[in-house]
């Protein structure tokens, strides 16, 4: 149930065979986003359980996920990135439904993850649920 962005970057990392390219692509997604607004780097968008700072905010637009983040990490960013292009632009409910360590372990972040850095992914993906759940 990826969203069509979401099976371009599969698509991109299947190009990339060395995983320290996917690595710096990774990066490379989280540099190009936008930065997230000082006045959102609150307790409230803080996401607990990272070794990073961590922050999410989201919104719904037109009944549909969006969110943007921010971390101190390139490489969480770039995590941060990979989560946006997987759940933004999915109604409420269609994020319940999206099996996450699956559609990650297609890129093959699940492997290449310190334990650190998996326990926070994971709870950027709970806030994102727990967010959408409030919202459905």
């Amino acid at each position: 149930m990826a969203t069509p962005a979401f099976e371009e970057l599969v698509e991109d990392f299947e190009f990339l065979e060395d995983w320290e390219d996917r690595y710096r692509h990774v990066i490379d997604l989280g540099k190009a986003m936008d930065p997230l607004p000082e006045p959102l780097r609150v307790p409230a968008t803080k996401v607990d359980g990272c070794a990073s700072q961590v922050w999410l905010h989201a919104q719904f637009e037109g009944g549909k996920l969006h969110f943007d983040g921010a971390s101190d990490a390139m490489i969480v960013s770039g995590l941060i990135a990979v989560l946006r292009i997987l759940f933004n632009g999915l109604a409420p409910a269609e994020v319940g439904k999206v099996d996450a360590k699956a559609e990650l372990g297609r890129l093959g972040l699940n492997d290449h993850l310190s334990a650190q850095r998996s326990n926070g992914l994971r709870a950027m993906i709970e806030r994102i649920r727990e967010t959408a759940a409030q919202e459905a």
